[in-house]
């Protein structure tokens, strides 16, 4: 017989309808009958009982609300009888033992990457073009087109003429090559560019935060030089980038070139200069060549967006698996957005490896938490409309799924926003619930594979860091196949177990850290947004 309902743990006191189900229907659930009082939408909860006002409503096994007013037997959980609740968490309240997947079919597969000075080892390898403040964002723009262009041989403008004459010299391209737009000018190499809005006029902590940021992208093991371009007069003054590079990386062996406009004169000799020397390091980058390197050098960033009502019992319980793989093997996973974590912050302060870790987590979750409420906000306001229509109707309950993504596995750290992943293991990074502020800060602490999971469709990707598209369901993969990489929908039909999609996934991020393009990657989606925590002056 065909389920109609899941209940996702044992003590939870709602249902999760996995297709639209009628009033009236007489839907026979663990030994009770259940009869929907209203038409109920597929991943829309159901009441599994009674409640009166002020009773808990109890999913994924924790509070994730309580009941607004009476709520009978089989109606749907709404915005309109539940509101948002979630459990206070002071301190660890337990010891926490984990068991380990069986990693053996995992222990000796590699994937092809890019093997860094650091022992890191990149899944990209990208030159990357940046400024240091929104001044140059122009400038930055005018290279990406030179660059860009040229490579792919379209119109010509004299910045690209020059470009074009570098290229024709590149040892060993004849005039065929470089014209005819058949072969690649590089084959082990990529060019990418970022701008953003940031490096003066607000806050010094904000110019020095997005310092550490850069300084993160930098040391990722995808990117293999850069070119930065300062105005001169900025916050983000050069010296505070390069003590954010030395933080991260003293001992930086990647070439960096530097360029202060102020300093340079006209623009005409500072992009000529730039476009000259950048080449010169990007032909050496192309050198560069995939190796080997086991799955312990991933680092795996866990990430949701646009979700619905299945993603917390296919996609994203399916990344929990991943990370607890990886967190078998030595690898590394980085699970963020901490307004999506409230209401689950006990079981996670009890995963912590020690006491200060909790501390931190709990210090960052209350100290971020006070900073919405005295903008006027809560994180009760996290679930957006397109959660709430599909059956996400509070921040506990959308963060207990959200959280699925972390798996079992104990939670080696606790960073805060740009500071680098260094330790294996899950790792919690505080990020805001944006997604694309999230996957920009994930990037920037060492992420070399970012997993996204979505419901409803999220069109995002990295310039430095591949993202992977998983849907929660099969419909939503069917309506945008340009932008989903993998479909976990079988798990919501009975088709195929979280572990068995979990190796599905896997076996596709090895292909993807071994030089295939994600859906991201092949629709050209860079973004990068930068958290502002501060205010203009």
């Amino acid at each position: 017989m065909e389920k109609k309902l899941i209940k996702v743990h044992p003590s939870d006191n709602v249902a999760v309808a996995l297709k639209n189900l009628s009033a009236g229907d007489s839907i026979t659930f663990e030994g009770e009958n259940v009869i929907p009082t209203t038409n109920v939408k597929a991943k829309h909860k159901i009441a599994l009982q009674a409640f009166n006002p002020g009773d808990r409503i109890i999913m994924y096994g924790v509070l994730v609300g309580s009941a607004g007013q009476n709520i009978e037997k089989g109606d749907v959980i709404t915005t309109e009888n539940v509101k948002h609740q979630s459990e206070k968490v002071s301190g660890k309240t337990a010891t926490y033992n984990w068991e380990a997947p069986d990693v053996k079919k995992w222990e000796n597969k590699t994937f092809s990457g890019y093997h860094r000075k650091d022992g890191q080892v990149g899944t990209r390898n990208v030159w990357l073009f940046f400024p240091l403040v929104f001044c140059e964002n122009r400038n930055i723009e005018v290279l990406k087109e030179v660059f860009e262009k040229e490579l792919l041989n379209e119109d010509i403008n004299k910045h690209r003429l020059l470009l074009r004459s570098l290229i024709n010299k590149k040892e060993g391209a004849g005039q065929e090559e470089t014209t005819s737009g058949q072969v690649p000018v590089f084959n082990n190499v990529e060019v990418k560019f970022i701008t953003h809005q940031g490096g003066c006029g607000g806050i010094r902590q904000d110019s020095e935060t997005l310092a550490r940021l850069l300084a993160g992208y930098v040391n990722n093991p995808n990117v293999a030089g850069a070119t930065v371009l300062s105005l001169g007069c900025q916050n983000l003054q050069i010296k505070i980038f390069k003590d954010a590079l030395n933080e991260v990386s003293p001992d930086n062996e990647k070439p960096i070139l530097i360029y202060e406009q102020q300093q340079m004169g006209t623009i005409e000799n500072m992009l000529n200069t730039i476009i000259e020397e950048s080449f010169e390091e990007i032909k050496k980058a192309n050198k560069i060549v995939r190796k080997p390197a086991p799955l312990s050098k991933l680092k795996i960033g866990l990430e949701c967006g646009g979700s619905d009502g299945f993603s917390g019992i296919s996609a994203n319980p399916t990344l929990g698996h991943v990370s607890d793989i990886l967190a078998a093997l030595k690898g590394t996973a980085i699970l963020s957005e901490f307004p999506e974590l409230c209401g689950v912050e006990q079981e996670l302060v009890n995963r912590c490896i020690d006491d200060s870790q909790a501390e931190r987590f709990l210090k960052l979750m209350k100290d971020f938490e006070k900073s919405v409420v005295d903008a006027g906000s809560g994180f009760d306001m996290n679930p957006s409309p397109g959660n709430i229509k599909d059956g996400l109707i509070t921040d506990a309950m959308k963060s207990a799924g959200a959280a699925k993504k972390g798996g079992t596995s104990p939670i080696t750290d606790v960073l805060d926003y740009t500071e680098y992943a260094t330790k294996p293991g899950l790792n919690l990074l505080c990020t805001p619930g944006n997604d694309v502020e999230s996957t920009t800060a994930m990037a920037g602490s060492g992420a070399n594979i970012i997993l996204f999971t979505t419901g409803l469709g999220t069109p995002t990707g990295n310039p430095i860091t591949p993202v992977i598209k998983v849907a929660s369901n099969s419909e939503l993969a069917s309506k945008m196949p340009d932008i989903i990489d993998i479909d976990t929908g079988a798990i919501i039909r009975g088709e195929k177990t979280i572990e068995e999609m979990a190796g599905i996934l896997l076996e596709y991020i090895i292909e993807i850290a071994s030089g295939k393009k994600s859906k991201a990657m092949a629709l050209n989606q860079n973004d990068f947004i930068p958290w502002k925590r501060g205010v203009s002056l």
